[in-house]
């Protein structure tokens, strides 16, 4: 029984350690996560970053609409966007090492010396890297303008946080 709860220990902890980061504030440049600045009173520019610019889009739409909120008003129209995708990811590749050792027992001695190559046999592609979606917002009160470019700030908050992102 215990092999058994140690195992299930180790797959819980595994698959905590692989999970995606948490909707939040980026630790610091270039890092998963938002990061917003107030330009002037009712204008803002939201950022986020994430491997995925579909997700880093949504969860910029969400933070404009937190601070839409947490200022008292009711609606953000988006007036420029941008995304800055950063350099690809490499996974595989090439490699040519060297390597020496050297070893003792009684009254042998040993020396080693070593040259390895590696070849990708397939699955060594480019990942996407991460992408920074850039939102400037203005916020607004009262009635929501009838025009594309303009959320309402409930809603998008309510939507956003319910897809599971």
């Amino acid at each position: 029984m215990k092999p058994i709860v140690l195992m299930l220990s180790a797959a819980l902890l595994a698959a905590c350690a692989t999970s995606p980061a948490v909707y939040g504030p980026a630790s610091r440049e270039g890092a998963l996560g938002y990061t917003s600045q107030q330009i002037e009173t009712g204008r803002h520019r939201v950022s986020y970053t994430d491997d995925d610019p579909v997700k880093a889009r949504n969860l910029a739409l969400l933070r404009a609409a937190e601070i839409t909120l947490m200022e008292g008003r009711q609606w953000f129209e988006v007036t420029a966007e941008f995304a800055d995708a950063g350099p690809p990811r490499r996974s595989g590749g090439s490699s040519i090492s060297i390597g020496g050792g050297t070893g003792s027992y009684g009254r042998s001695s040993s020396v080693g010396v070593g040259v390895g190559i590696g070849i990708p046999l397939g699955g060594g592609s480019a990942g996407s890297g991460r992408v920074t979606s850039t939102l400037e917002i203005v916020t607004g009160s009262g009635e929501k303008p009838d025009r594309p470019t303009v959320y309402d700030a409930r809603s998008v908050d309510m939507n956003l946080r319910g897809s599971g992102l």
